[in-house]
């Protein structure tokens, strides 16, 4: 777990680091993924879907 998190931390800042330059090629995109991936392994996972989830809700009870 203590491992994981600090890959997930790493490719945070790295992640935040590339988009901050401005630049989005293939480097930063794998990136993201892997940042996407390892987040998706730690105990976070629950509480993003959780995030989500309420977002899409909220989104989807807006009426026009």
């Amino acid at each position: 777990m203590a491992i994981s998190l600090s890959v997930v931390l790493l490719l945070a800042i790295i992640l935040v680091v590339l988009i901050r330059g401005g630049s989005l090629k293939g480097g930063p995109a794998t990136v993201a993924i892997l940042f996407g991936f390892f987040l998706a392994s730690t105990d976070m996972a629950p509480s993003v879907n959780r995030v989500l989830d309420s977002l899409a809700e909220t989104i989807n009870q807006i009426s026009f």
